[in-house]
C-alpha cells in the first residue's frame, strides 16, 4: 500500500478507535486461504490495521485451500477452538448458512457494536451472493472475482486479427480461433480455468438461464439443478468440437492446472479466468496482453445479461468474548474504508467490491494507466442481476463442483455427449442436494 494511502488510513482509524483509557490489546485471529503472493498481499492488509492503531491486533492464519479451511473451522468450532474470522469461497455459503448457532451474521454484529456498516455502499452483485432473505449481510465481502476473458494482442496481430477488438460471441471466437492455428500465430485457439465456473455457473447467468429452481437455491433448500437445457448441452459439445479441431485446449478439471501455463507460454492465444489472475498474468507474460468479456450465443434471448462473482467472503464465527467482537467490527470497518478497498483492488485484480472503491481508482487514474483492468467490474454491473444471474446458493457444492468438472472432462475424452453429461451432473448433484437438505 503506498505511504499516502496508509497516512490516511491510520488517522481515520485512530480517529475511529481513539480512546482515553490505556488497555492491552485485543487479539483476533482470522483463518485464511490464501498462499503465495496473494497470501502476503492479504498479510499486508492485516499488518496495516494493526499499524494504525493500538488497541486490537489482527492474526491472519495460512489453512490450505478454501474447502481445507472451511471444514478446519467448522471442525474447530466444535472442539471450542474456533478462529474468529475465516474466510470461506462462494461456493460454501449455503453451507455456512446452515450452520446455525455457529455463524454470527455481519448485520448483526455491526449493529451490536454501533458500527457504521452501509450494504448499498457494496455493489449489488456482491450484496445479493451474501444476503438471506430479508436483505440482510451475513458474511463480509473482501475478495471478489469474476471470470474474464485475456488474450494475446501480438498472436492477434500477427493472425491478421485486430489486437484491440477481441471476440464477442461464440461464433467470432471459433472464427478466431481457426484463423489463429491455420494461420500458425498460435498452436490452439482458447483454453480455460475453473470449467465449472466458467463455462457453466457463469454461462448460464451471462445468457440469463436458470441454474436451479427456488431462484438458483437463494429461496430454499427444496431445490433442483435444471441447467441441463440445450444451450449448455450445445455449447459442451461445441466445445468438443472445437478440441478435435485444435481451437480449444481442455486445461483440465477443477482450476484448469493446465490453461494458465498454455497462455503463458503463448501456446494458446486465449485464456478463461478469474479477474484476480491479473496480476499472475502480466507477471508471467512478456507479451501485450489483452482482457475481454466472456463470449456469448447470440441466438440466446436476454445474452449478455451480467456474471456471477468467485472469491470469498469474511465469516465471523461464535463463541468469543464481546471484548474480541468488538475488535472483529473495528476490522470491518478499517476494511469498508474505500483506500483500503481500491488500494486491494488494484494490487490483487479483485473486483472494487464498493462503488467507491471504484470512483476512488478511477480518480486516482488508475484504469487510465491500466486499460482493461476495468473490465470486471463492467461485465458484472452490466444489466441489473435477475434471479438467473445474481448468483447461485447451493449447499454441498464444492463436491457438486467436482461431479460438473468430471461430465465435462467425460464431453472432452468423446464418452460423453454435451446432453449426457449435463444430465448426468444434474442427476448426481441433486443426489447431493437431498443428502444436504435432509441433513439441515
Amino acid at each position: 500500500m503506498n505511504i499516502a494511502h496508509k497516512s490516511l488510513i491510520s488517522g481515520l482509524v485512530f480517529a475511529m478507535t481513539a480512546s482515553s483509557a490505556v488497555h492491552a490489546t485485543t487479539t483476533v485471529s482470522w483463518w485464511h486461504a490464501m498462499g503465495g503472493e496473494l497470501g502476503e498481499l492479504l498479510e499486508g492488509v492485516a499488518e496495516d490495521f494493526n499499524n494504525s492503531q493500538d488497541d486490537y491486533r489482527v492474526e491472519p492464519s495460512f489453512r490450505g485451500t478454501y474447502t481445507e479451511t472451511m471444514t478446519g473451522a467448522i471442525t474447530a468450532f466444535r472442539a471450542g477452538q474456533q478462529p474468529h474470522i475465516v474466510q470461506v469461497f462462494e461456493v460454501g455459503t449455503g453451507t455456512m448458512m446452515a450452520a446455525e448457532g455457529a455463524i454470527y451474521p455481519i448485520y448483526e454484529l455491526m449493529a451490536d457494536f454501533d458500527r457504521e456498516f452501509d450494504r448499498d455502499a457494496y455493489l449489488p452483485t456482491v450484496v445479493g451472493y451474501y444476503t438471506d432473505p430479508n436483505g440482510n449481510m451475513l458474511s463480509f465481502p473482501f475478495n471478489s472475482s469474476t471470470p474474464i476473458m485475456y488474450y494475446n494482442k501480438d498472436v492477434f496481430e500477427a493472425a491478421g486479427l485486430n489486437p484491440e477488438q477481441p471476440p464477442q460471441t461464440w461464433a467470432e471466437m471459433e472464427s478466431a480461433s481457426l484463423q489463429i492455428i491455420e494461420s500458425g500465430a498460435a498452436d490452439c485457439g482458447f483454453t480455460t480455468s475453473w470449467p465449472s465456473w466458467v463455462m457453466l455457473e457463469n454461462f448460464s447467468a451471462w445468457h440469463n438461464l436458470p441454474f436451479g429452481t427456488r431462484e438458483n437455491g437463494f429461496d430454499g433448500l427444496d431445490t433442483e439443478f435444471v441447467f441441463n437445457n440445450e444451450h449448455v448441452a450445445r455449447h459442451w459439445d461445441n466445445l468438443k468440437a472445437w478440441q478435435d479441431a485444435g481451437a480449444f485446449n481442455w486445461g483440465g478439471p477443477g482450476s484448469g492446472p493446465d490453461a494458465a501455463p498454455m497462455f503463458y507460454s503463448e501456446e494458446c492465444a486465449m485464456f478463461f479466468g478469474s479477474s484476480a489472475s491479473r496480476a499472475g498474468v502480466l507477471r508471467n507474460t512478456d507479451f501485450n496482453v489483452g482482457y475481454g468479456f466472456q463470449p456469448y450465443y447470440d441466438d440466446i434471448n436476454g445474452a449478455p445479461q451480467n456474471t456471477i462473482i468467485g472469491g470469498a467472503t469474511l465469516w465471523v464465527l461464535r463463541g468469543h468474548s464481546d471484548e474480541d467482537y468488538e475488535a472483529v467490527s473495528a476490522f470491518f470497518v478499517y476494511l469498508s474504508l474505500p483506500e483500503v478497498q481500491a488500494d486491494w483492488h488494484q494490487v490483487t485484480g479483485y473486483l472494487p467490491i464498493t462503488q467507491a472503491a471504484y470512483d476512488l481508482s478511477e480518480e486516482q487514474g488508475y484504469y487510465a494507466d491500466n486499460p482493461g483492468a476495468d473490465t470486471s467490474i463492467e461485465q458484472m454491473t452490466l444489466n441489473e442481476p435477475t434471479e438467473n444471474s445474481k448468483g447461485i446458493r447451493f449447499g454441498n457444492f464444492v463436491q457438486i463442483r467436482d461431479i460438473i468438472s468430471e461430465e465435462m472432462e467425460s464431453v472432452m475424452s468423446g464418452s460423453k455427449t454435451g446432453q449426457e453429461a449435463a444430465d448426468a451432473a444434474v442427476r448426481r448433484g441433486n443426489s447431493l442436494l437431498r443428502d444436504f437438505e435432509s441433513s439441515n
